[in-house]
């Protein structure tokens, strides 16, 4: 409204020239207060690795094998966290739990061909923070279950996200997005542009890091949220570009056509350990996605947006395996539920930290990320999150979480973790009738382990401390049941 406009309004109501002088200015500077409101809010990006090996991370120090100098530089200024658990050991079932801050059971999710994201009374990250006026965009691989479809509500469009570049599901081809070789070679086809399938060229690496720094570029003047989900490192579509391969002397793998030919015997010739070049293979998918995020820590400096945007790296679930991905000395991997299915990267990056490389062993959980986000941006945390906000770490607070309880429940294996303590039930093996698939020991019964002393749950105590054993069976049964009762 123009200044005359509104002068002629407040003079038509009888109001004096003083009058009408202060309340110009109390009205311009509510405007001003408002504006300021919002510009000052912090911008939240969201990177999220898939399938990542717990060890893999240079920071870490647990692998001599490993650079990763800009997700170091996410450490560097934030704080890393060695207890960090997913919800699951696979994909789509965990990263429900993220989105939503609240166990994906409640949604009927314990593995895959599960509804999916389907409930709204679970408000995801994308919701809460576009309520709060933040632009928001999603980039990369989602993977939810049955609701992954542009008409449902796992799609990113139609749970808080503004715009979406990517595709669904659990294995994408690196290198061949079209309509034409769809049907020919495995998982090959093109990207959703929004909610349309578009042929596009390039690595799917390459391309979702230039789509998360154009989001970046265009709301830079904004408050914003970008969930930018690589699919590095994730299965055993190995391709890499040319120019990469000539560099460090690997051999292409071939694609698996999409004929008769078991795909699992065509997979177990590239499958940890039958592979010579299998571990530079993994290593060439990590140090494009580490060089991917470096280019978008650049653009938020150059941007000069740096020091008011919370970053939040973090794995879906564990490292896999046959992917010669390093969960160091956790047992396991990806799909099962010991430590190294279960126990994930994870770093929070806030500009209130202060104190270089901070490292925290408290036991945190990717549930934690919905409401420390809303805690972190002033948005409203959902009443029925099951994460717990770790935002007060940031300012220097010791988070207890020895009384913390934490669940896991999988067709194959249920857990509890609390405090040191984990009890493990084994039921089914994981991974049993599928070739290719880097066996562990395996053993049916209910086990329960010191973490503290044992993190690669080699020695079961159960005998030496029943009363611990029972208890936390007693606990992980009582959660079952309250889960069940939060799905009617």
């Amino acid at each position: 409204m123009k200044k005359n406009t509104f002068t002629l309004m407040i003079k038509a109501k009888g109001f004096k020239k003083a009058q009408m002088t202060k309340i110009i200015a109390i009205l311009l500077f509510l405007t001003c207060s408002i504006f300021a409101a919002e510009t000052d809010k912090l911008n939240v990006i969201v990177i999220m690795a898939d399938d990542l090996g717990y060890a893999d991370l240079s920071c870490t120090g647990l692998a001599d094998d490993v650079q990763t100098p800009n997700i170091d530089r996410i450490a560097k200024k934030g704080i890393r966290f060695t207890n960090a658990y997913a919800t699951s050991p696979i994909c789509n079932a965990s990263r429900i739990g993220i989105a939503t801050g609240a166990y994906q059971q409640r949604q009927g999710m314990y593995w895959y061909q599960g509804k999916g994201l389907h409930d709204p009374k679970f408000n995801t990250i994308g919701e809460s923070l576009k309520e709060n006026a933040y632009k928001t965009g999603y980039v990369g691989k989602f993977h939810h279950g049955r609701s992954d479809q542009p008409k449902h509500r796992g799609f990113p469009l139609n749970h808080g996200y503004d715009s979406f570049y990517g595709f669904s599901g659990g294995t994408k081809h690196y290198l061949i997005h079209n309509k034409a070789s769809e049907k020919k070679i495995y998982r090959a086809g093109p990207m959703y542009v929004q909610d349309k399938h578009v042929d596009v060229e390039g690595f799917t690496t390459e391309l979702f890091g230039e789509q998360g720094r154009d989001f970046v570029r265009k709301h830079k003047d904004e408050p914003f949220h970008l969930f930018l989900s690589f699919n590095a490192v994730h299965h055993y579509i190995n391709q890499l570009p040319k120019s990469y391969l000539k560099e460090k002397n690997l051999k292409p793998i071939p694609d698996f056509k999409n004929t008769n030919k078991d795909k699992f015997k065509w997979r177990e010739e590239f499958d940890f350990p039958n592979h010579p070049q299998g571990r530079q293979y993994y290593l060439g998918h990590l140090y494009y996605l580490d060089r991917e995020i470096g280019l978008l820590l650049d653009e938020l400096e150059t941007l000069k947006i740096a020091d008011k945007t919370i970053i939040i790296f973090i794995g879906d679930n564990g490292g896999c395996l046959p992917l010669y991905a390093n969960n160091g000395v956790l047992k396991g991997g990806k799909r099962t539920s010991f430590e190294g299915g279960l126990r994930v990267p994870m770093i929070i990056s806030h500009p209130d930290i202060k104190t270089a490389n901070r490292v925290s062993h408290a036991m945190v959980s990717a549930l934690d990320l919905h409401p420390t986000i809303c805690a972190m941006t002033g948005s409203e945390i959902p009443k029925n999150v099951d994460g717990i906000n770790l935002s007060p770490m940031f300012n220097g607070e010791q988070l207890d979480t020895e009384r913390r309880a934490l669940y896991w429940d999988t067709p194959y294996q249920k857990a509890i973790r609390k405090g040191k303590w984990k009890l493990l039930i084994n039921e089914r093996d994981p991974n049993s009738g599928r070739p290719g698939i880097q066996k562990v020991e395996f053993l049916k019964g209910t086990f329960l382990y010191d973490l503290e002393e044992d993190p690669g749950e080699s020695k079961d105590l159960s005998s030496g401390y029943p009363e611990i054993k029972q208890d936390l069976l007693k606990d992980l049964q009582k959660w079952q049941a309250e889960v069940k009762k939060s799905q009617k």
